[in-house]
């Protein structure tokens, strides 16, 4: 069986044999299946196997994530870094997640961290509305501020001590726009999906051009998951001097 819990629901990529003896997995209250992923909000085709409804509240490392598995994407690959992310935010930082989507990494930045302030953004209307309902279901509201748009329009600029760029598609078009987000300096912490051969290469390159004259330090650079054959989702964390 190929499948992931995500809150009390089941989610399945394949057809299953017998589907009631799924319930016997721990939390397990329903099952969907997922099939393909169509058109530009990535909305995927959706089979209720068991159960009805497809919205659920997913708990991970003390954070609740409210979304419609039907609607939302959820990846379990990314459990480590969203952790990651949580223990380094530094207190009173300003942060601003460019690709916020339903909170994936801001959550427990708020949640585990000291920030002084996070702007959220997101140009999906859909995961900004679970966003929203995620901040106030985490308690955050006095630290997150959502924002509904295009990143390049909305996010704030000279603002941010660190930018979250936690979005694996056309991600480099918008390494400019995290480059006016930071102010004097800071640090960006980058997402790609890059071929096997130049995964410790390009993102780092990508970086260092977007950032022109700018002083650039690699902190870190690491593998998330394995993304496709011979592709991986790979994250660099770059320290940013703009003087």
């Amino acid at each position: 069986m190929k499948g992931k819990v995500i809150g009390d629901i089941l989610v399945l990529k394949n057809h299953v044999e017998n589907p009631q003896e799924l319930l016997n997995i721990p939390g397990v209250k329903r099952v969907v299946r997922l099939g393909r992923i169509r058109g530009p909000q990535r909305k995927p085709d959706v089979e209720m196997i068991l159960g009805e409804g497809t919205e659920t509240i997913h708990r991970e490392n003390h954070c609740q994530y409210k979304l419609d598995v039907a609607r939302i994407m959820w990846s379990k690959g990314n459990t480590t870094e969203r952790k990651r992310m949580g223990q380094l935010v530094r207190s009173g930082e300003t942060v601003v997640d460019l690709f916020a989507g339903i909170g994936y990494f801001t959550m427990p930045m708020a949640v585990h961290g000291d920030p002084g302030k996070i702007y959220a953004v997101e140009i999906n209307p859909v995961a900004h509305g679970y966003l929203s309902e995620n901040i106030k279901l985490n308690q955050v509201q006095d630290v997150v501020e959502p924002i509904l748009g295009n990143c390049r329009d909305v996010a704030p600029r000279n603002i941010a001590d660190r930018v979250l760029m936690g979005y694996i598609g056309n991600t480099e078009e918008y390494l400019d726009v995290a480059m006016e987000v930071i102010r004097d300096e800071g640090i960006i912490h980058y997402h790609e999906s890059v071929p096997d051969k130049l995964k410790y290469i390009r993102p780092a390159d990508r970086i260092r051009e977007a950032a022109n004259d700018f002083k650039v330090d690699i902190l870190n650079q690491r593998v998330i998951k394995k993304y496709s054959p011979g592709v991986y989702h790979m994250v660099v964390d770059a320290q940013v001097y703009k003087n």
